[in-house]
């Protein structure tokens, strides 16, 4: 005997109930669905009918407001800097935005990148990117680096 040859008698094993495959299965017929009615029926949607009475979701007022036009921006610091010349070997006299994008260290649709003054920088870097901070801007020029905002 081998093991995929033992009986479990786990109820782990116990087959589906086939709806609609004869008397003798227990659930033919109407398939457990009752008799008549539009529950009975295929291509029923009525999810939140409340029998002609005007449903919840429209009897609340609306909330909130997303704006389409909304300009994303993804934040990096130093310390993030740090680990992406470390972690994906960057020139840090180099880094532009679009070379982050097409190596996939950051995804291009999070949105623009914006540097802020969080950590420390070991390097001097030259950066090229959408956004930053005053105060990520004068760290980096007294550390003898250059940035370039694109926006």
């Amino acid at each position: 005997m081998k093991i995929n040859e033992l009986k479990s008698t786990l109820t782990s094993n116990k087959k589906n109930k086939r709806k609609g495959r004869g008397s003798g299965s227990g659930l033919g017929k109407t398939a457990g669905r009752g008799v008549k009615g539009q529950k009975s029926r295929s291509g029923v949607s009525i999810n939140g009918f409340e029998g002609g009475q005007m449903p919840l979701y429209r009897r609340l007022p609306k909330r909130g407001f997303k704006n389409p036009f909304k300009t994303k921006i993804q934040k990096i610091n130093f310390t993030t800097i740090n680990n992406f010349i470390k972690k994906y070997k960057l020139d840090p006299n180099n880094i532009k935005e679009n070379e982050l994008f097409n190596k996939k260290i950051l995804k291009k649709s999070n949105g623009f990148i914006k540097l802020l003054n969080v950590g420390k920088l070991d390097t001097p870097t030259n950066l090229e990117i959408s956004y930053a901070s005053k105060k990520a801007i004068e760290v980096i020029e007294k550390l003898g680096g250059k940035i370039k905002l694109t926006k």
